[in-house]
C-alpha cells in the first residue's frame, strides 16, 4: 500500500496546483450549467442548437489545448530546470501555433458550418422544430467565432503560468469571467431592463465578452509582473524560436498532441452523432447530462493538470526515482477521488434535469446518461492521471494511440454498429461503449509500471 498511498505532505504539492484549477473549472462549469438552464428556459430547440455548436467548438477548443499542452510539457521541464529563456521560446511557439489554429478554425466554421450542424439533425424529431434548431445553432456560431482568438490567447498565458506553479491568477481571471458571463446572460437572454430579448444570440455575446475579460486579466497580470517572472520580458521583441527547439517541440509535442486532441475530440463529436441517429431528443438529453457531468469531472481533470506539472518538473530536474515513486500514488488518489465523486453524482442525477424546461423523455434520458457516467467515473479518473503522467515524460506517440487511437479503433465503431444495426436502447448502448474504457485502464497500468515515461526531454 505504501507504493500506492502517500502522505498528506506528498499530495500537498500537487493539490497546490490542482485546487485553484478545480475552483476555476468548478465555477466555470457551474455557470455553464446555469447558462444551459437559462437557454433551456427559452426552449428545447434553442438549447439543442447551442449544444450542437458547443459540440462542434469542442474540437477547436481541444485543438488549441493540444497545441498549448504539447509545448507545455517542455515548459514544465524548463521550469524544473530553471531555464527561463527556454520557457520564453516555448511560449512564443505556443502563440504562433495557437494563432494558426484560430485561422484554420474560423475558416472551417465559416465555410462548413451548415454541414457540421446538419450532422446532428438526424433521426426522429420527437416534436422538435428542426429548422428552428438549425437557425438557433447558426446564429450562435456566428457570434461565437469572435471569441476564438481571446480563448486561444488565454490558454497560452494561463497554461504557462500553471506550468510554472502559478495557478491562482488564472483562477481569479476565470472567476471574474464567469461572473461577467452569468450577469450578461441574464440581461441579454431574457432582455432584463433596457436590454432587448436576444435568446441564443445574447448567450453567445455574453460568452464572447467574458472571454475577452478573462484573457485581458491574465495577459495584463503576466506582463505587469515580468520582472518577477522574467520570461515575459522581451517576449514580443521578436518571435524567434531556436530551430532545434522548434523541431523537438513539433516532433515530440505539437504534432502528436494536437493530432491526439483533434482526433479525440472529433471522436467524441462523432460518438454524439452516432447516438443522435436515435433522435434529436437524445442530443438534448446528452446536452443536459454532459453539462452536469462536466461539473463533477472538474475534480479529476484539474488533478490531472497538477499531476502533469509535478511529474514534469521532477523529470526536468532529473529526479527520475522521485517521479517513479510519485506517479502510482497520484493515479491511485485520482481513482479514489472519483469513486466518491461518482457516488455523489449518481445520487444527484435525477435532480438536475428537473431544472430544464423540456420534455419528460429528455429529462429521463439525461438522468440515465448521468448515472451511467457516474458508474464509470473512477475509470476515467485513473485514465486521466495516467495520460498526463505518460505525456509529462514526452511519450506523446504512446498517448496518441492510448487516447484517440483507442477512440477511433474501438469506441466509435462500437457506438456506430450498436446504434445503426441493433435494436438496443440508447442507454444500454451508451453503457457498453463506456465499459470499453476498462481495456484502456489495464493498458495504462502496464505502461506506468514499466516506466516507459521516465524521460528528461530538456537536457
Amino acid at each position: 500500500m505504501s507504493k500506492l498511498i502517500g502522505s498528506w505532505s506528498f499530495y500537498k504539492r500537487t493539490l497546490m496546483i490542482a485546487v485553484p484549477i478545480m475552483v476555476q473549472n468548478l465555477i466555470t462549469n457551474f455557470v455553464a450549467l446555469i447558462d444551459n438552464i437559462m437557454v433551456g428556459q427559452v426552449g428545447t430547440e434553442q438549447m439543442t442548437g447551442v449544444a450542437i455548436i458547443n459540440q462542434v467548438l469542442f474540437v477547436f477548443n481541444l485543438a488549441v489545448f493540444g497545441a498549448v499542452s504539447g509545448s507545455g510539457i517542455f515548459s514544465a521541464q524548463f521550469f524544473g530546470k530553471g531555464d527561463r529563456e527556454g520557457v520564453r521560446h516555448t511560449m512564443r511557439f505556443k502563440l504562433i501555433t495557437a494563432f494558426l489554429i484560430c485561422l484554420v478554425g474560423i475558416g472551417v466554421f465559416l465555410f462548413a458550418g451548415d454541414a457540421l450542424i446538419n450532422m446532428y439533425l438526424k433521426g426522429e424529431d420527437a416534436g422538435l422544430d428542426v429548422s428552428l434548431t438549425f437557425k438557433c445553432a447558426k446564429d450562435y456560431l456566428a457570434i461565437m467565432l469572435i471569441g476564438l482568438v481571446p480563448f486561444a490567447l488565454e490558454n497560452v498565458y494561463s497554461g504557462t503560468l500553471r506550468e510554472g506553479g502559478i495557478a491562482t491568477v488564472p483562477m481569479y481571471a476565470g472567476i471574474v469571467a464567469v461572473i461577467t458571463n452569468t450577469c450578461l446572460n441574464a440581461l441579454l437572454i431574457f432582455g432584463i431592463g433596457p436590454f432587448p430579448v436576444m435568446g441564443v444570440r445574447g448567450a453567445a455575446i455574453a460568452t464572447v465578452i467574458s472571454r475577452f475579460v478573462q484573457s485581458g486579466i491574465v495577459v495584463f497580470w503576466t506582463h505587469k509582473n515580468r520582472n518577477t517572472l522574467i520570461y515575459p520580458k522581451s517576449l514580443y521583441r521578436s518571435m524567434f524560436v531556436p530551430k532545434e527547439l522548434v523541431k523537438r517541440i513539433t516532433i515530440k509535442g505539437l504534432i502528436p498532441l494536437t493530432a491526439n486532441e483533434c482526433l479525440w475530440s472529433l471522436g467524441i463529436a462523432t460518438l454524439a452523432a452516432c447516438y443522435s441517429v436515435r433522435g434529436v431528443d437524445v442530443v438534448a438529453g446528452q446536452n443536459i447530462s454532459s453539462t452536469v457531468v462536466n461539473l463533477f469531472n472538474v475534480l479529476f481533470i484539474a488533478f490531472g493538470s497538477g499531476v502533469s506539472v509535478v511529474i514534469g518538473q521532477l523529470l526536468g530536474a532529473n529526479e527520475l526515482e522521485e517521479a517513479k515513486d510519485a506517479a502510482p500514488k497520484l493515479i491511485t488518489f485520482s481513482t479514489l477521488l472519483c469513486v466518491v465523486v461518482g457516488a455523489v453524482m449518481a445520487v444527484c442525477a435525477p435532480l438536475f434535469p428537473m431544472m430544464y424546461n423540456t420534455t419528460d423523455n429528455v429529462r429521463e434520458l439525461a438522468t440515465a446518461f448521468i448515472i451511467v457516467s457516474a458508474i464509470w467515473m473512477p475509470a476515467h479518473g485513473m485514465l486521466h492521471a495516467t495520460y498526463f503522467t505518460l505525456r509529462s515524460g514526452g511519450k506523446t506517440v504512446i498517448t496518441f494511440f492510448f487516447d484517440c487511437g483507442f477512440s477511433w479503433a474501438v469506441s466509435v465503431p462500437l457506438a456506430y454498429c450498436l446504434a445503426s444495426f441493433t435494436t438496443l436502447g440508447i442507454i444500454p448502448i451508451y453503457f457498453i461503449v463506456q465499459s470499453a474504457e476498462i481495456v484502456k485502464c489495464v493498458i495504462g497500468a502496464v505502461l506506468i509500471k514499466k516506466g516507459v515515461w521516465l524521460s528528461n526531454i530538456v537536457k
